[in-house]
């Protein structure tokens, strides 16, 4: 935040409180909300087309291998992880609303190149670039909301961009049907065209995006002062930001604290698995070929639809219904959780969809049997992920322990997409994935473990907080605590 008022919540008339919660969250969620619901669709778009463009004929025509081709996708992860810390750590300093387009605008230039490529060797240099120019833009996302919005009303909102993913899924196979047939225009063939609309797209986009993103609650022009003091007001009370500016200065002994938090730790180990997870149902829906359990399915998701017997716009088409259910859940799901801060139990729930779904597609080898697990798997990886992002978001203070404390989550998260991309590549063949799929039920069950574990600890840390809120004074606390503090309550 630029600056934050000192006004306290207990100022506001009562009345009129009321009478602000039911406006400025309306609009934080016509202003804010879909400008980064916007981002993390386009920017999952450009990340995962390549699986489309793979069905169209991109593999053939620029002669590479499968190993070669996940090699490709493996690259895109190296700078993509490498960007996250550092871009987390500056984003308050440099201002989202000039960072997050700029990141936008960049990496649609990048995703636009690779309709022009025409050796294997051009392809390794975009995705390498298209890494770097897009690897802050998700924990910048959450760090960005987590100003916004107080901690009990963040997960539906993660969620509603997050879940833009699975839309993703959805209506990337049906735009990539239809600008296929665009196939010899320009002397370009279709899976180029992917590249280029779908990049172009995302610059005007980013450039766009310059004027309309507030840099925090005061700055935003669509609120009055009276609307930004009350969301002020808010996120000090639910403790989302600090009451004093220079808690929030960048500090390494935070950066550290982040890494050695428990439930950092713990969440981590869930974000790997969990984006494993969802690179793996991308994959187990196309099988040409967010953790390794929702990087595998992104990317191979199409590939595994494929080789299930579906081809080239019916394997798109086939793709789509997985998706839809899977936003649907994730939507329904997160309002329970912010209704009844139940973040662990919404992942442990989720996770075991994982289970029944994975193991469904290894059980059996029926194409409908594998065709229909993925309705578990698809729909288990993308509700729960948002779940367990939102409860480190929720868990961390002060800002820059935030902040390290989300990039750490989705290092580990990326990291597991690349385990994922592997193993539903040359690791793991086509078409039953058998040893990707063991390690993806191992997984779920390590998610479902951690989770509980997790809920276990936050719970035993809430009840000491509480008895010692009993036995101490507020101002006999010493400073700088942030969520280790007696009167910051975890999220369970």
């Amino acid at each position: 935040m630029d600056t934050i008022d000192k006004s306290d919540p207990d100022d506001l008339f009562e009345q009129d409180s009321a009478v602000l919660e039911g406006v400025v969250w309306r609009k934080l969620d016509r202003w804010v909300l879909p400008m980064c619901t916007a981002f993390y669709l386009i920017s999952f778009f450009d990340r995962s087309n390549v699986g489309n463009a793979r069905v169209a004929g991109m593999q053939t025509e620029l002669n590479i291998s499968n190993y070669q081709y996940t090699v490709a996708l493996t690259l895109t992860y190296v700078p993509y992880i490498a960007m996250e810390l550092p871009s987390n750590l500056i984003l308050k300093r440099v201002g989202p609303n000039v960072m997050l387009p700029a990141m936008v605008t960049l990496w649609g230039t990048v995703a636009t190149m690779q309709g022009l490529v025409t050796s294997y060797t051009g392809l390794l240099l975009c995705r390498f670039f298209l890494g770097l120019a897009e690897g802050g833009l998700f924990p910048g996302l959450v760090l960005y909301l987590s100003s916004f919005y107080p901690r009990e009303r963040l997960q539906v909102r993660i969620t509603a961009f997050f879940g833009s993913a699975s839309l993703t899924g959805a209506f990337s196979g049906l735009l990539a049907a239809a600008i296929t047939h665009m196939d010899g225009m320009g002397g370009k063939p279709g899976w180029a065209w992917i590249f280029i609309l779908e990049g172009l797209f995302t610059v005007v986009f980013g450039i766009f995006s310059f004027l309309l993103l507030p840099r925090s609650p005061e700055a935003a022009r669509f609120l009055s002062s009276e609307e930004s003091r009350y969301i002020v007001s808010k996120l000090k009370r639910s403790r989302a930001i600090s009451d004093d500016d220079m808690k929030d200065l960048f500090s390494w002994t935070e950066v550290l604290r982040a890494i050695r938090s428990p439930q950092v730790l713990m969440l981590s180990v869930v974000t790997f698995f969990g984006g494993t997870s969802i690179v793996i149902c991308f994959l187990q829906c196309y099988t040409s070929p967010p953790g390794t359990l929702l990087f595998g399915l992104a990317f191979f998701e199409p590939t595994i639809v494929v080789s299930l017997g579906y081809t080239g716009n019916q394997a798109q088409l086939m793709s789509v219904p997985p998706f839809v259910l899977a936003f649907l859940a994730s939507m329904i799901s997160a309002f329970v959780s912010d209704r009844y801060g139940c973040r662990c139990l919404t992942v442990i729930f989720f996770a075991i969809w994982c289970i029944i779904g994975f193991s469904m597609f290894y059980a059996t080898t029926s194409q409908h049997v594998q065709y229909a697990s993925l309705f578990f798997s698809v729909t288990g990886a993308y509700a729960a992920a948002p779940a367990a992002i939102t409860s480190i978001a929720n868990n961390s203070a002060p800002h820059i322990r935030r902040a390290s404390s989300i990039a750490f989550a989705f290092v580990a998260s990326n990291s597991g997409g690349i385990l994922a991309t592997w193993l539903l590549g040359s690791l793991s063949p086509a078409p039953n994935y058998t040893a990707a799929t063991i390690t993806f039920i191992a997984m779920s069950v390590g998610i479902v473990v951690v989770s509980s574990l997790n809920l276990l600890y936050l719970s035993r840390e809430n009840r000491a907080k509480a008895e010692t809120r009993l036995s101490m004074a507020k101002h006999d606390e010493p400073e700088h605590l942030g969520d280790r503090s007696a009167w910051f309550v975890y999220t369970l």
